[in-house]
């Protein structure tokens, strides 16, 4: 069994996408209303619902490290607050060791345009398995 989707509550739509895009190289899979479709990886869809919400959730994404890395970079360059923990963003530059899934791995988190907390993370002893079907992060 794995995860298939996920919907994910949001503000402003546009906003949401341009985030999810610029920041994590998530690609547009279209509209399937109400959603706006997003795609994690070959087999996630993050579906964005234009319910409005006050934050809170948390969503935890693995990646290869130069994925992690490259990531990181366009956060810093946007001057994203980050931290090395899930409470202590905007309070450290990251990444911190954390333990996710599959044991410990390079953690680092801030939060979407809605106050949601992102995570995204490498595990230095899983570089080619499934997290290498992320889309590459775009520049």
């Amino acid at each position: 069994m794995e995860l298939d989707h996920l919907i994910l509550p949001v503000n402003d739509v546009g906003r949401s996408v341009r985030f999810y895009e610029s920041m994590l190289g998530f690609r547009s899979d279209g509209e399937d209303p109400p959603f706006t479709v997003l795609r994690v990886s070959e087999r996630l869809t993050l579906q964005l619902a234009p319910w409005g919400t006050e934050g809170g959730m948390h969503l935890a994404f693995a990646l290869p490290r130069d994925g992690f890395d490259a990531v990181l970079a366009r956060l810093r360059d946007a001057g994203q607050p980050l931290g090395d923990a899930f409470d202590r963003v905007g309070q450290a530059d990251g990444p911190g060791i954390e333990n996710g899934a599959r044991g410990p791995g390079a953690s680092l988190y801030f939060f979407d345009p809605d106050r949601h907390l992102i995570e995204i993370r490498h595990y230095e002893s899983d570089s080619s398995s499934s997290t290498s079907e992320s889309p590459s992060p775009t520049s």
